[in-house]
């Protein structure tokens, strides 16, 4: 018995030796959404040094053949090791490693316009070890079973957190005057509307943070309540299950609010076309590594506004593995909604396809506003349901801005400039820096666009579009990187959600 036991150990050994060695090696991870470890150049300084074997040491073991399949498979035995919060009935499974916790905005990669249904979604690497991803170290909280399956990150910050991004705000507000309205939106995440009773001690509050930003603020600068709308629309789908951001609908009921405080037209969904990206699974299986969101994808729901002529401008940027500006296209036209394959797990692309870009949308409503968006991913969303409010819309991701903000808002005749992150952004102040730093920061010079740079114009519902030429590039400095915040004030209020 014991001699058939030996062999039977001998052939796995064998054959999975076999297959480490010999079988191709991978070169991206779905599941990680991100590419794989290559193998290193070689040289004699990095040999002495040790650098070279430990390379191929990370290489060897991040390049494993069949990454994806061993990782469900142990995704699968971790589900029924997973700590559980009370009895077996609570379907409340706790996720306590920090690695495991996603940065407080990881984003997705741009998609390519070639090829709108590839899953290139990545964690912004460079920002997982940062103040974020200390406060998201609280963990992933897993609540539901079945479909209904819910994750949720935990939040772990103070009430008297937030002042840098209220002071920010005011700042613009110093800078522009009169002449620019200035608004500030601080987005909950689902923890603060989804989360069991019996798990709330995991995480903390998220009303106090965001009352005490709103406090701060002058009372020239708008703030934009939009936790009262999302409070009383909690029963609809307003955040995604398997993803870390709201969902298109949630963004929606945002979008009126600010609207109304802007004074500026609405339209309800009753003029927008609904779109389904069946079969979705977000962001948050690869950060749990939980099988049992894998199992109960869900629909990603979004809205194209029917009946107004628009057009969008992309000037896009390249991007180091240190997540810096290296080089910038000139302005091309494309579209503003990706259309993607049920399934595809980088659904929330389908805004701009991603943030590593300055988005201008020209529309036909012609009144003069002219709005800025100063955003994390969660603003992603938002532009489209402010086709009918503005007559430009630009959008603006915080961490890839390389222009001078007053020359920006000189430049193009802004009226309104937006604030929107989610509260881990405006919790940190990485946000807040960097719009400081935007301010005084030497721009960069486009050449003007060629007819090579650019696409024919894009309509609401739109047909495959013919491959685009590759916009020309220009260097540009790197981004310089952000300062420790500043010391937190104290609490405040805003609207009491409805009960």
């Amino acid at each position: 018995m014991n001699r058939v036991f030996i062999i039977l150990i001998s052939i796995l050994f064998f054959t999975m030796a076999a297959v480490f060695a010999t079988f191709p090696r991978s070169t991206y991870s779905e599941l990680e959404r991100r590419e794989l470890a290559t193998f290193p150049s070689f040289s004699i300084e990095k040999l002495q040094d040790g650098t070279f074997t430990s390379e191929v040491n990370q290489w060897f073991s991040d390049s494993e053949p069949y990454r994806d399949v061993l990782m469900t498979m142990s995704m699968t035995v971790k589900q029924y090791t997973s700590l559980q919060l009370g009895s077996s009935d609570d379907n409340i499974v706790f996720h306590a490693s920090a690695d495991e916790a996603p940065a407080a905005d990881a984003e997705a990669t741009p998609l390519n316009d070639d090829d709108d249904n590839r899953n290139i979604a990545e964690f912004e690497g460079g920002n997982m070890a940062d103040e974020n991803a200390k406060i998201a170290s609280a963990g992933i909280i897993l609540v539901g079973s079945g479909s209904n399956v819910r994750a949720l990150n935990a939040f772990g910050g103070s009430p008297e957190g937030g002042t840098a991004y209220a002071e920010t705000a005011n700042r613009y507000k110093e800078v522009f005057g009169n002449s620019v309205n200035i608004y500030c939106m601080v987005i909950p995440i689902s923890s603060e509307f989804y989360l069991p009773e019996k798990a709330k001690k995991m995480s903390r509050p998220q009303l106090p943070v965001i009352r005490n930003i709103y406090n701060h603020l002058l009372p020239s600068v708008k703030a934009v309540d939009c936790y009262t709308p999302l409070s009383q629309h909690v029963t609809e789908d307003i955040y995604l299950r398997t993803d870390h951001h709201w969902a298109p609908l949630g963004a929606y009921y945002a979008a009126q609010k600010f609207a109304h405080v802007a004074g500026v037209p609405f339209k309800d969904l009753s003029n927008y076309d609904k779109r389904v990206v069946r079969n979705y699974v977000g962001t948050m299986y690869g950060f749990s590594h939980d099988i049992a969101l894998k199992n109960a994808p869900e629909d990603f729901v979004y809205y194209e506004p029917r009946g107004i002529d628009y057009t969008t401008t992309y000037i896009n940027y390249t991007v180091s593995k240190g997540f810096q500006i290296t080089r910038e296209s000139a302005p091309s036209q494309g579209r503003f909604f990706y259309h993607l394959k049920d399934g595809n797990s980088n659904a929330y692309g389908t805004f701009m396809g991603g943030d590593t870009k300055i988005t201008t949308v020209r529309t036909a409503t012609k009144n003069g506003r002219r709005l800025i968006i100063l955003k994390d991913s969660y603003g992603n969303a938002l532009p489209g349901f402010l086709f009918y409010s503005f007559e430009e819309i630009h959008v603006i991701d915080t961490r890839y801005f390389n222009k001078n903000m007053r020359q920006y808002v000189a430049a193009n005749h802004i009226t309104d400039i937006l604030f929107a992150n989610n509260i881990y952004k405006a919790y940190t102040g990485g946000s807040a820096r960097a719009c400081l730093r935007f301010l005084d920061q030497t721009g960069t010079t486009m050449p003007p666009p060629t007819p090579s740079d650019s696409k024919p114009a894009e309509k609401p519902k739109e047909k495959k579009q013919p491959k685009a030429e590759t916009p020309k590039e220009t260097p540009v400095k790197d981004t310089p990187k952000e300062e420790p915040a500043p010391a937190p004030k104290e609490p405040a209020s805003v609207e009491t959600p409805s009960e």
